[in-house]
């Protein structure tokens, strides 16, 4: 006998949805338990009503991987629109009260990542009820994500020109030298640039901002900057770096740690460091969310006291 909807709606919750649709996104109960701090038998529990309730399977494994049957399909479309609801009320009652909540997706490159958690925890003491996703990629993959709006807000070291982006620089990036502890080039002062870059030169992948400045740098400068070593990441490049592999031009704040320790040093070269600037990039005809706008306004009103927090991390020993 078919379902009506009161008989439907009576049957269902909304935890049961919750533990659906992360076993969906996951593929995996175990996974979903552990995102939604339940057990695994609990997880498979709350599916089993559902699909009592709908009396319909919404999973099935095939071999040993997890599948979604049609009506699972179905009803994730479903559950997306619900939760995209419940998400929008949720913004609309804050708005109504004079406070901010709902979701902020931000992106950060790679070598933002390092700032970002001392620009999220004044922000969230003010509204508490905004969920903060971040999501770390490189300068090409941001570009990207621009180019589809598929985030709030970008945070990225060199903006792409010709485009129709709304840019709000807040922070210096300075980009530095990098040569492990005991290297030949350790000690000596102006030493030439052409002579660093000869000295086993470590990169990021094509794509990166980090390279991308560099690569800017020789071009004015007219270094030939040599064929090296690619990694995918800031810290895979520091890693190198302290293995003895070679040298690189990292952000300082990616190596506050080993400066402190004593394990890497800022070697002076000249023309160096590489000074830009992070900053916070949306596309101009964008509309904001209540979130988003309000982190725009709390980064704009809060730049100077973010300069002096980093000046104190770069001076900071350890004891």
């Amino acid at each position: 006998m078919p379902l009506t909807v009161q008989k439907l709606a009576s049957r269902l919750t909304f935890r049961q949805l919750q533990v659906f649709k992360a076993v969906y996104d996951l593929r995996s109960y175990s996974q979903a338990g552990d995102l939604l701090g339940l057990t695994q038998p609990a997880v498979s529990s709350q599916i089993r009503q559902l699909e009592q309730g709908l009396n319909m399977p919404l999973f099935e494994y095939i071999g040993r991987r997890l599948h979604t049957t049609a009506a699972g399909e179905r009803l994730i479309e479903a559950v997306r629109g619900i939760f995209t609801e419940v998400a929008d009320l949720q913004t609309d009652l804050a708005a109504l009260e004079g406070r901010v909540a709902g979701e902020l997706r931000l992106v950060a490159v790679n070598t933002a990542q390092y700032v970002v958690p001392y620009l999220l925890r004044a922000f969230l003491d003010l509204n508490p009820e905004v969920q903060i996703k971040v999501t770390v990629v490189n300068r090409a993959s941001a570009i990207e994500r621009l180019s589809n709006n598929s985030d709030d807000l970008v945070i990225m070291g060199m903006v792409p020109e010709g485009r129709p982006l709304t840019s709000l620089p807040f922070l210096d990036n300075e980009l530095v030298p990098v040569i492990p502890t005991g290297h030949p080039l350790s000690g000596r002062n102006k030493i030439p640039a052409d002579e660093f870059l000869a000295s086993q030169l470590l990169m990021r992948e094509s794509g990166s901002g980090s390279r991308l400045a560099l690569e800017v740098h020789c071009q004015a400068a007219r270094l030939k900057r040599p064929e090296g070593m690619e990694l995918g990441s800031n810290d895979a490049v520091k890693h190198a770096v302290l293995a003895g592999l070679g040298v690189a031009v990292l952000p300082r704040l990616s190596i506050l740690s080993e400066l402190h320790l004593g394990a890497l040093e800022v070697a002076d070269v000249q023309g160096f460091p590489l000074r830009r600037s992070w900053c916070l990039v949306y596309p101009a005809n964008k509309h904001l969310t209540p979130s988003s706008r309000a982190f725009v306004d709390y980064i704009q009103q809060n730049i100077a006291s973010f300069a002096q927090l980093i000046r104190r991390q770069n001076h900071q020993r350890p004891r």
